[in-house]
């Protein structure tokens, strides 16, 4: 009996959010964040060419998410960056992923198996990085719900809600890409998490901090293990925004999805899309004909 109670729920979460993340959980977030980076059309070219420039992203893929929250909250950008021992440490991954003689480094934690463990610490840290920024929000601004959520979400989103400003440092533009029209998975969760989180510190959720922490963080495990597996760029939420969206706005929602933070969308057009795309389609197919039989009668 007693050690049944040794192991309730109560306990194991109090003793889950007492674990520390650096260095072990901090490490397998930078990596599984740099190979994302590694991931992105001419990321390798520009770590030749211009490595000031990829150790940069590299920063905004590891550190994003705490320049907004300081941007959110009127702190100094540059305050996270005096964490020399986090630096150093994502900059250690950064030049194994990119430099390694080999890809050794990167062979080795992009093999399935040891990359689904990374991935799984990854959401350890994003969980608790959502908590300790709403506690910091609800620090400064006690009855300010809007930015308490707004100060998780960043924190769990990390640099995908910044990837146009970090797509500029690689010389790239595409506003098409924007997280805010395209949310993938981890930014929706990260909003519904910060929501969670919030309504938990203003004491509307009767429930406490570790086993919230702990409850939601086997969730953001499981699917997230469960997506990356399969390859999957679907949502969870797909099915609940399917019944909900169509009620609250008249239209679905969140059509659109792409690979965790920064994967381009795959979403296409709806039924109206391809009726529109088919006559230019074949209004193109007959000026192509046309210019053949001119070529033809002029030969």
């Amino acid at each position: 009996m007693e050690l049944l109670s040794a192991l309730s729920l109560g306990e194991l979460a109090l003793s889950f959010s007492r674990v520390p993340l650096f260095p072990v959980f901090d490490l397998s977030y930078f990596i599984v964040s740099i190979l994302y980076l590694k991931y992105e059309p001419g990321a390798v070219e520009l770590s030749r060419r211009h490595p000031i420039a990829s150790w940069l992203c590299a920063m905004l893929h590891c550190f994003g998410s705490y320049i907004l929250a300081d941007l959110l909250l009127g702190e100094p950008l540059i305050d996270y960056f005096s964490n020399n021992s986090s630096i150093l440490l994502a900059s250690a991954v950064w030049y194994l992923i990119f430099f390694c003689p080999l890809d050794l480094f990167y062979k080795c934690v992009c093999f399935l198996p040891v990359k689904l463990i990374f991935v799984a610490m990854k959401e350890v840290v994003r969980v608790r990085k959502i908590a300790v920024g709403i506690h910091h929000a609800h620090h400064h601004y006690h009855h300010g719900w809007f930015v308490m959520i707004a100060t998780g979400w960043v924190k769990g989103s990390g640099v995908a809600l910044m990837s146009n400003f970090e797509q500029l440092l690689r010389g790239v533009w595409k506003p098409e890409t924007n997280e805010i029209l395209h949310m993938s998975f981890p930014t929706k969760a990260s909003l519904y998490g910060a929501i969670l989180f919030t309504l938990q510190q203003t004491r509307w959720l009767p429930v406490s901090k570790a086993s919230l922490i702990f409850i939601f963080t086997m969730f953001m495990v499981s699917c997230k293990v469960f997506l990356t597996a399969t390859h999957s760029h679907s949502s969870p939420f797909d099915a609940l925004e399917g019944y909900i969206c169509p009620v609250l706005f008249g239209s679905a929602c969140g059509g659109d999805h792409h690979h965790d933070n920064h994967g381009g969308s795959h979403g296409g057009g709806g039924p109206g899309a391809q009726h529109s795309a088919m006559p230019a389609k074949s209004k193109e197919e007959l000026s192509e004909g046309s210019r053949k039989k001119k070529t033809k009668k002029a030969d």
